[in-house]
């Protein structure tokens, strides 16, 4: 059955603005809205200068939602991200000081230079949309997402990523060099000078009431007990795999069958098929998966758990 959807059209109408700045990343830009639509977080990663902050601040330009970026550091401290309680010099009173956490899409850029106590300040506000500032608790905008870079080129001053951090990402994406004729396009458009203006130029299509209005669209998605059966079959193999240390965890199963419900609302469907939990086992899953032979290079990592999910998805028999 083919249906019509806020989500499909929010996602579409989205893609063909913010693809007037950003080039060759079409389905990235789907993936991210996607995303932010459900309330999840991303994590890109790639080299620099192949439009990770941009791509992400476009998006939030175009939904029409609070943007702020938190430049993530060895000595970051965590009141640098949700903020602290002073006191004011004018009156002496104490006061919050609200921080860059408070806003609908945070960018926390190169999120893997965070020292692990900085780090620890994400894990709240990702999983409950709230954060404590000595001692209160503080509602976070909604929605709210969190688009993390990392740049897995860099070898000195950065952290390893801790488990409880990846999987709270609902997906990954990998950011690579463009093609031939993208380069040549961004060569052409010299888009390098004009960023800040042609952001501030795109059209912004929908707001945050919008937005509420499609999450509803989750809940008419069907799933088919032979679907959730592929699903279970996929992260059992993944867990028992004797390359895996650790394997998907609940939370990442519940992400890959919702991606892939937002996937069937894409293609204006109200039903899940085999390909969309194909396709979103891919992006929710290889960040998860902690190899035995692990390098200790995250990009290395991040490609052998690609190849691990990759194999399981060919070992496991679709439902017809």
């Amino acid at each position: 059955m083919v249906m019509s959807c806020r989500v499909m059209n929010i996602v579409r109408e989205v893609s063909q603005e913010v693809s007037k700045v950003v080039l060759g990343h079409e389905r990235d830009v789907q993936y991210l809205t996607l995303i932010i639509i459900m309330g999840g977080h991303a994590l890109i990663y790639g080299p620099p200068g192949v439009a990770k902050t941009l791509t992400s601040e476009a998006i939030a330009h175009v939904m029409g939602l609070n943007f702020r970026r938190i430049s993530f550091t060895p000595d970051l401290l965590p009141s640098d991200i949700i903020g602290a309680k002073i006191i004011d010099p004018k009156t002496g009173d104490l006061r919050t000081v609200k921080g860059p956490i408070f806003a609908n899409i945070v960018l926390a850029d190169e999120i893997n230079r965070g020292n692990p106590k900085s780090l620890s300040a994400l894990l709240e506000a990702m999983q409950e949309g709230k954060v404590s500032i000595e001692g209160d608790i503080y509602e976070l905008p909604r929605p709210f997402s969190v688009i993390a870079t990392l740049n897995p080129l860099e070898t000195q001053g950065i952290f390893p990523l801790p488990i409880a951090i990846l999987d709270r990402f609902t997906i990954s994406l990998r950011f690579d060099y463009p093609g031939k004729d993208i380069e040549e396009m961004l060569l052409v458009k010299d888009t390098l000078a004009l960023t800040p203006e042609l952001v501030s130029r795109l059209r912004r299509i929908c707001s945050a009431s919008c937005i509420f209005e499609a999450m509803s669209d989750f809940k008419r998605v069907r799933v088919s007990s032979d679907i959730i059966n592929y699903v279970l079959k996929i992260t059992s193999k993944l867990r028992s795999d004797s390359r895996v240390f650790f394997g998907p965890s609940p939370r990442a199963v519940q992400h890959m069958l919702r991606v892939a419900k937002g996937l069937a609302l894409l293609d204006g469907r109200d039903y899940v098929i085999p390909d969309d939990i194909k396709e979103s086992s891919i992006i929710t899953l290889r960040h998860r998966i902690i190899s035995k032979g692990s390098s200790g290079n995250i990009l290395d990592d991040l490609l052998l758990g690609e190849s691990i999910v990759k194999d399981i998805l060919k070992s496991v028999e679709p439902p017809i």
